[in-house]
């Protein structure tokens, strides 16, 4: 008895620890559209009835158009994720194309709530990621068209187009809404502003070199 006690345990616990480090809940039904219209708020989007449900909510059209790079960072992306497809919820994925122009960045930034894997479509970029503290230890790579490349969930990871050509890339995420949270921005571009004696402190520069980046952003 004592031991099926045990191994009862044993398996609520296995359970409740792969619920715990799944990035997004499991699917209890075919599909869960997102209800637009609907005014509740839960941890993820509430589904619409599923006679209401129609092809047009699994599809969305024109990845294969490149974004505008014209931009400070020579970049952008062009997200998939539920906020388009609202039948991509509870589904757990998503995907982003992302554009760079010759010396184009992707900067430094992390997705909370997913992992991601990145294919190069076209040119070539520099990628990396950097781990938690205390060893910050940063895992880069040149990549090819046609090579793969994986940042885990929640890491600081970044793309530099090096070349003198645009470069393309496809990355899918292990969430139907993964967020972004791009350092830079964040930091030095929170409203309101973190206070100077903060950021000074941190990054060990004088309070004029903090306001100076602040304005960029």
């Amino acid at each position: 008895m004592a031991s099926h006690t045990f191994l009862l345990a044993a398996a609520l616990l296995s359970l409740s620890c792969f619920h715990a480090i799944a990035s997004d809940p499991s699917l209890l039904q075919d599909f869960c559209v997102v209800d637009k219209m609907s005014t509740v708020r839960v941890n993820g989007f509430p589904c619409k009835d599923a006679k209401d449900v129609v092809a047009e909510d699994f599809f969305f059209q024109g990845l294969h158009i490149a974004g505008n790079t014209t931009n400070k960072q020579g970049s952008i992306v062009t997200p998939v994720n539920v906020a388009q497809i609202a039948g991509l919820n509870t589904l757990g994925i998503s995907l982003a194309r992302i554009d760079y122009a010759p010396y184009g960045l992707n900067p430094p930034h992390t997705h909370p709530r997913g992992t991601e894997i990145l294919t190069v479509l076209e040119g070539s970029l520099y990628v990396g990621f950097v781990t938690s503290n205390p060893d910050n230890k940063l895992f880069a790579k040149v990549l090819n068209k046609g090579d793969v490349f994986v940042f885990p969930e929640g890491l600081i990871h970044f793309q530099f187009n090096y070349g003198t050509k645009s470069a393309v890339a496809l990355a899918a995420l292990s969430s139907q809404n993964p967020g972004v949270i791009t350092v830079a921005n964040a930091v030095f571009g929170s409203k309101p502003s973190i206070s100077d004696d903060v950021l000074a402190k941190a990054f060990q520069v004088d309070k004029q070199t903090i306001d100076r980046i602040q304005a960029q952003f």
